[in-house]
């Protein structure tokens, strides 16, 4: 059974910091991209970032770029977003998930792409 954890939302003040970290289990880690999502409440889910496979790739949505960083541990089958100068916009469940790929060097930035997704932590920024 696949299970995506996410841990690490909070309370944070605008240009603050904030680690968000999604563990994985019950499949190869090292086949999937990893994303992360975020929604905001009376919003749709919205792509946030991806890292590929293995090579490591990132791709970011323009609103956070610069100031997001998305990393992962094959080993320790982890992903993580860094978040820094967080902005009240930024305030949305933050959903972590994983895209089988083929090639090594895909960064899926659609739903439809993901096969599996975690249940969110909440990120609240105050301004």
């Amino acid at each position: 059974q696949v299970q995506l954890v996410e841990s690490g939302g909070g309370l944070v003040q605008a240009g603050g910091s904030l680690r968000l970290s999604c563990a994985a289990s019950g499949l190869t880690f090292s086949n999937y991209a990893m994303g992360w999502f975020r929604q905001a409440p009376g919003k749709e889910r919205e792509f946030v970032a991806v890292i590929t496979r293995s090579v490591g790739s990132t791709y970011y949505a323009d609103s956070v770029k610069g100031r997001f960083t998305i990393s992962r541990d094959n080993a320790k089958k982890t992903v993580y977003l860094q978040m820094n100068s967080l902005k009240p916009e930024d305030t949305a469940v933050y959903y972590c998930a994983a895209a089988y790929t083929a090639s090594s060097i895909a960064t899926p930035r659609k739903d439809d792409d993901y096969n599996f997704w975690g249940q969110g932590t909440r990120v609240t920024v105050s301004s």
